[in-house]
């Protein structure tokens, strides 16, 4: 693995020491450059996410990926920085649902205290928030972020504008291994009903807003201006490689359903 080369595809400098300030740093640098994309379980290419295939995928071949995929290149890359990083368990809050365990993957880095970081989760915060301070509230793209109590539990919380506060996952921040996730990222890029399996996805964030092709949508935001056009299926690969640097390796296939509902 080469930092260097990690370090140049997301657009920084290597940091002078492991801290705060640089955490933050490259944390939405990370966000900036590689999208948040599920194309392989549509081109049927399998996900593996050992450092070895994170690597080569976003750095070598310059695309993104999931959270199983971002958060671990994420976290070898801060390995090796010298920040003390480890995977956490988290279940997703969806529709009022709440997903399995290992559902997703994110961080915590220990520096003075214990931060959640993540760049696997699409549209989130993109700054490291503290486990054990429920008033340090971050804003990313006009939604607000905080970490707090949930039960006997943590979560992430969140609240858009004119809205109430609402978990967006919880979170065990029990240290765990990659191993511990793999069933959990088999079912997400296999299982019928997994969200990943219904439609291609890719989101990059921007500096003031975020653009995003779901359903065969083009969606985006900047400084509160919101655009939206329709994607013809035989649009979609140029529209990856033209908006998000995405060259895909195979043909991708538009399910049934998703091509309906983009019509």
């Amino acid at each position: 693995m080469n930092v260097d080369a990690i370090l140049a595809r997301i657009g920084v400098d290597r940091p002078p020491r492991p801290d705060l300030a640089a955490l933050g740093v490259l944390q939405q640098a990370f966000l900036l450059a590689v999208p948040f994309e599920n194309l392989d379980i549509h081109i049927g290419r399998h996900i593996d996410f050992d450092t070895a295939s994170v690597y080569r995928k976003i750095v070598t071949e310059r695309r993104g990926g999931f959270c199983y995929e971002c958060n671990g290149m994420f976290h070898d890359l801060l390995a090796a920085l010298g920040y003390r990083a480890g995977f956490a368990s988290a279940r997703m809050t969806i529709k009022g649902r709440l997903g399995a365990p290992f559902d997703h993957m994110a961080l915590v880095v220990d520096l003075d205290r214990p931060y959640l970081v993540d760049v696997g989760n699409g549209q989130s915060c993109r700054l490291p928030l503290p486990l054990d301070e429920p008033g340090h509230v971050a804003v990313t793209e006009g939604i607000e972020y905080f970490v707090g109590p949930w039960d006997r539990e943590r979560a992430l919380f969140f609240r858009k504008p004119g809205a109430d506060w609402a978990p967006r996952f919880l979170l065990d921040p029990t240290p765990r291994t990659r191993q511990e996730f793999r069933d959990r990222a088999e079912w997400h890029q296999r299982a019928a009903d997994a969200p990943f399996t219904q439609a291609p996805l890719a989101s990059l964030a921007r500096p003031q807003g975020r653009i995003t092709l779901a359903q065969l949508q083009l969606h985006e935001t900047d400084a509160g201006e919101v655009r939206e056009r329709a994607i013809a299926p035989a649009d979609v690969p140029s529209v990856l490689r033209e908006v998000f640097a995405i060259e895909l390796p195979r043909p991708l296939a538009i399910p049934v359903a998703a091509a309906a509902a983009g019509a």
